[in-house]
């Protein structure tokens, strides 16, 4: 079965958290602390646990404000704590058919639910009318025990008509031996059931983490006295995985009998775990069983000692498990306990992780995310928490499930608590809780702009415009255009670069910069200093416009530029800008003469604007290059043109296939 929507109660923080849907693969619940996704997991997680010590306590778990409240709000029934609404799978539908009929489901949808008594209760539409005349139909019976049994709709009322039939009666036989094996206590919803498979939930949280160190003499006490910690269910899991127990772990007399049990162990959680963890790829578990030391801290100065190390292959050095990185030790600690479970439990289960990857790294976060798609997603439902932005799939947002503690705040009055709602969209309007979305999507939106192959960067959108502007006039007159190869990714200025190159990737990109001013010379050199951009990948607007200081829209030349403003603001007459003295910048010049000369701007243009004219531009292009004739038109072509030749040398020859 897959569960596709579910619903909490009266438990803890969560009053009524509505009926939320989940994914069939990956759910993410998002929300800031104490906003009680861990509450919601746990929940689900009583449902049907892994483990058969998670039980729902009234006292404990009942929220506390209405506890005194119980009986009257309850009227002494017990408290619906989950409600789960799951899909039945192919499979499990055919067997229902074979036993049951084609037509005996009236849905195939059940409601699963369980309340403070820890009761499981199912509900199932079914058509007993249908199934009691398919038992009918291939029981044997002949026309005349057929008559006899007459018009029956219930299970009930056929099982006593057969009983009716004479003893010798192979149909009577073969019907009620059916009706006894397939619906127990005469239940028709119960036969159902029992031929469902409802999902196992397995909980895991940070808290979750094997230890470095095992005293295994205490581990057996509690293992005897059924008082095992989390910890101690993840050793258990990584001996299982070894094939063999804590028992046979501390009987162990010689180095050889060790490590032949844990090396296959240890190699295959490495195999799975390296290949997602991206931060180091030269590290070795290690594992030694030692004679506990008289100086060692108890417990481990008495018994023997099960120990974990982290061999680091690169500088050739051990250290203790409990000193790697927690999101390390998580990972691995749930790589252990995983494969027990899936080798001991055949049904499919339901995995709920509580802040995976808590503490890793935000890349080391995305690799988390990766290995929950490729490796777990595909066979069980995942649903997780967070409030990470590297944790929320920005690619799949209609995964996503906002968690939030809504309080009503009135005028006047006490605030109104309607405890954790559970939003089946993305649109919340608590910031806090939009804050990892936000995040994610602003990172993704951002690689997805800027960190391409070939990445050219300029100062401002505007200069993203009349480039690729520039490059349609060119090709229009069958000259060089610039390679589309080439993605533009306006920077907000050359002190912008460095950290731009930190976050997309350094050296691996191929990254070329058109910058305004020669005045950015010692800025340009400290980039070349530092290694940040190639030698030959910085070019200014100066060289090819002729003068020293010079942006993008002096390659234009005076002439155009003048036509493009003109026609972008209305400009005409007085208003129109004036001739442009010799070496001065275009755009310095105009937004001093819209400031000072208010015949240069009437009232409905406040004031210049130079995105404006890059957009009139883009729009009009051809009009206005029409409108520019011999030296100026050709000027113009052939500084945009000798910038695109030098920017296209930069690139290989050889275009990557399409």
């Amino acid at each position: 079965m897959k569960l596709v929507r579910a619903r909490i109660q009266n438990f803890r923080s969560i009053d009524d958290s509505d009926e939320f849907s989940l994914d069939e693969h990956l759910t993410c619940f998002v929300g800031k602390n104490e906003s009680g996704k861990t509450t919601l997991l746990t929940a689900l997680h009583r449902l049907n646990p892994i483990f058969d010590d998670a039980k729902f306590d009234r006292q404990k778990d009942y929220p506390r404000r209405h506890l005194s409240d119980y009986e009257e709000r309850h009227e002494g029934e017990d408290a619906v704590v989950v409600t789960t609404w799951w899909a039945i799978d192919p499979a499990e539908k055919q067997a229902i058919t074979d036993v049951f009929g084609a037509g005996a489901l009236a849905s195939d949808k059940v409601v699963v639910q369980k309340d403070y008594s820890n009761r499981t209760r199912w509900t199932v539409s079914f058509d007993e009318a249908a199934i009691v005349q398919y038992l009918i139909d291939t029981s044997g019976f002949h026309d005349d025990e057929k008559a006899q049994i007459g018009t029956v709709r219930t299970v009930a009322e056929l099982k006593a008509q057969t009983e009716s039939l004479h003893e010798t009666s192979p149909g009577r036989t073969h019907c009620l031996h059916r009706i006894g094996r397939d619906f127990p206590e005469g239940s028709v919803s119960q036969g159902i059931v029992q031929l469902l498979d409802l999902p196992k939930f397995m909980l895991f949280s940070q808290y979750q983490r094997m230890q470095g160190q095992v005293s295994l003499e205490q581990i057996r006490e509690r293992e005897s006295s059924n008082t095992l910690e989390s910890s101690d269910q993840v050793f258990i899991a990584l001996c299982d995985m070894a094939s063999t127990t804590v028992e046979q772990v501390a009987s162990i007399q010689d180095f050889e009998s060790l490590v032949s049990r844990f090396e296959g162990a240890s190699n295959k959680i490495s195999a799975e775990m390296f290949r997602y963890w991206s931060q180091n790829k030269f590290l070795k578990v290690i594992f030694r069983l030692d004679h506990a030391l008289p100086g060692d801290p108890a417990p481990f100065n008495s018994g023997r000692i099960f120990r974990t190390r982290i061999l680091n292959k690169l500088h050739d050095v051990t250290v203790p498990f409990d000193d790697r990185s927690t999101g390390f030790v998580w990972f691995f600690s749930f790589l252990a306990l995983f494969s027990q479970v899936k080798k001991r439990n055949q049904k499919k289960i339901i995995l709920l992780l509580d802040e995976p990857g808590l503490s890793l790294h935000g890349k080391a976060q995305a690799d988390l995310l990766r290995y929950f798609r490729e490796r777990l997603a595909p066979d069980h439902q995942v649903i997780y928490t967070t409030h990470s932005p590297f944790m929320v799939p920005a690619d799949d947002l209609p995964s996503v499930r906002t968690v939030e503690d809504v309080v009503i705040y009135h005028q006047d009055e006490a605030p109104e608590v309607r405890g954790t709602k559970v939003g089946g969209d993305v649109l919340s309007t608590d910031p806090d809780t939009l804050f990892p979305l936000q995040h994610a999507l602003a990172y993704e939106i951002t690689q997805a702009l800027s960190a391409s192959e070939h990445t050219l960067l300029v100062t401002r959108p505007s200069d993203l415009l009349y480039l690729r502007a520039m490059s349609e006039v060119l090709r229009s007159h069958k000259r060089t255009p610039l390679d589309p190869r080439w993605t533009i990714c306006p920077a907000g200025g050359i002190e912008k670069i460095s950290a731009f190159m930190s976050l997309f990737g350094g050296n691996r990109l191929q990254v070329a910069i058109l910058t305004d001013l020669a005045s950015d010379h010692e800025k340009v050199e400290d980039l070349r200093r530092w290694k940040i951009l190639r030698d030959g990948h910085i070019f200014t607007a100066g060289a090819y416009a002729g003068q020293r200081e010079a942006d993008v829209e002096d390659m234009l030349g005076a002439g155009l530029y003048a036509e493009i403003v003109g026609a972008s603001f209305g400009l005409k007459g007085k208003q129109a800008v004036a001739a442009l003295p010799a070496g001065s910048r275009i755009v310095t010049h105009t937004t001093e003469r819209f400031r000072t000369q208010p015949e240069t701007a009437p009232n409905t243009v406040p004031e210049f604007d130079r995105y404006v004219p890059a957009v009139y531009f883009t729009e009009h292009q051809s009009d206005i290059v029409k409108k520019l004739f011999g030296a100026d038109l050709k000027m113009t072509l052939t500084r945009f043109e000798q910038l695109f030749s030098d920017l296209n040398a930069l690139l290989p020859e050889t275009r990557p296939a399409s």
